[in-house]
């Protein structure tokens, strides 16, 4: 049986590979190319027999001032016209926050309507799926056959959590505890796995839990610009002092942006823009990052309640959305160091973690 993400997938390899792809809508469709991934010649192509123009995300649209208070209040992909020539280098310029400060002075812009805009905000998801900036050159759909085709709704199925299933699991004794197991999930279309390590003994009383999303800079190469490695390795401390508990290790880097996307931030970040506003200038929400995916790991690990461990209030409200009782909330307070006090003060301020 065909999964009902298949189309989407392929499309997320498509435009990784700098390829066309048609998306429909429930009333008509458009094609798309992704910005980051273009060249002048699959451009020039895209473009033959009637142009393209660009498209890129609500967020993307608030840095250059592209939205107004009618578009606001129904946030989606805002459509800048190009024209019959477009020009790859000033797209590029237009899609890429780092090169804001060499091209401060963008436009003017001709926006245009979006006219499937269940097509386009679809696109968008796929770009981020992709782990691309979300800025794709459009066009109505035309003829062509060799575009890979895909629609709304399979980029829905794509990301549904309901499709994880416990792929593999063995014991994994670890510095924290050597009585643990290791569970993988995974998806039949999403390639990234994730994991839960149980550690301890399970009894009848709801585990402590701690929900990680995967940090390559911080968890492996030992970064101080955040608090993710001292974050996951003293939350297992707690958990195997807690007697028994699980650590959910969600492969949802950069907050769900991905790993390339969150070196972009950083390099934001070194211009002197905080965590949350590097995010919006990328053209990505602030929080990108899908909690159901935990609540069905916990549903598949037959784990109803839990304690949670977590300095983020809005963790406990969508595990709680997505199903799993949280009966109690923990903190997890560890000291900063003079590269990550910014952060961490984002985190206070902006994000609403309680340090």
């Amino acid at each position: 049986m065909t999964s009902p993400g298949r189309s989407a997938a392929q499309a997320i390899d498509a435009l990784r590979r700098g390829w066309p792809v048609r998306i429909a809508g429930a009333t008509s469709a458009i094609d798309v190319l992704a910005v980051e991934t273009a060249s002048d010649a699959s451009l020039t192509q895209f473009a033959r027999g009637g142009g393209c123009d660009l498209m890129i995300s609500f967020e993307r649209a608030i840095t250059l001032k592209l939205v107004s208070q009618l578009a606001a209040a129904q946030p989606g992909p805002v459509v800048i016209a190009l024209g019959e020539a477009p020009d790859l280098s000033k797209a590029i310029a237009v899609a890429d926050p780092a090169r804001d400060l060499a091209t401060p002075f963008k436009g003017p812009f001709d926006t245009l309507v979006v006219r499937v805009p269940d097509a386009a905000t679809a696109a968008v998801a796929l770009a981020r799926h992709a782990g691309l900036l979300p800025a794709l050159f459009v066009r109505a759909s035309r003829d062509d056959d060799e575009l890979v085709h895909t629609d709304h709704d399979a980029v829905a199925a794509f990301a549904d959590p309901a499709a994880l299933v416990i792929a593999a699991r063995a014991r994994l004794p670890v510095s924290a505890s050597v009585d643990s197991e290791i569970v993988a999930f995974r998806s039949i279309d999403d390639p990234h796995e994730h994991v839960a390590l149980i550690v301890g003994t399970p009894d009848t009383s709801p585990p402590l839990v701690r929900l990680h999303s995967e940090c390559l800079t911080g968890d492996v190469l030992g970064s101080l610009k955040c608090d993710c490695g001292p974050q996951l390795h003293g939350a297992l401390d707690r958990i195997a002092d807690a007697g028994w508990g699980v650590l959910l290790y969600l492969r949802q880097e950069g907050r769900g942006i991905g790993l390339i996307n969150k070196l972009r931030a950083y390099e934001l970040q070194d211009q002197g823009f905080d965590t949350v506003d590097a995010n919006i200038r990328l053209g990505f929400p602030v929080e990108a990052r899908d909690f159901a995916i935990a609540a069905r790991m916990l549903d598949l690990l037959e784990i109803p309640s839990v304690r949670l461990l977590t300095n983020n209030p809005d963790k406990v409200a969508r595990l709680e959305a997505a199903g799993i009782a949280v009966v109690e909330r923990l903190p997890l307070a560890l000291a900063g160091n003079a590269h990550n006090e910014r952060y961490l003060a984002t985190k206070r301020d902006r994000t609403g973690h309680q340090l």
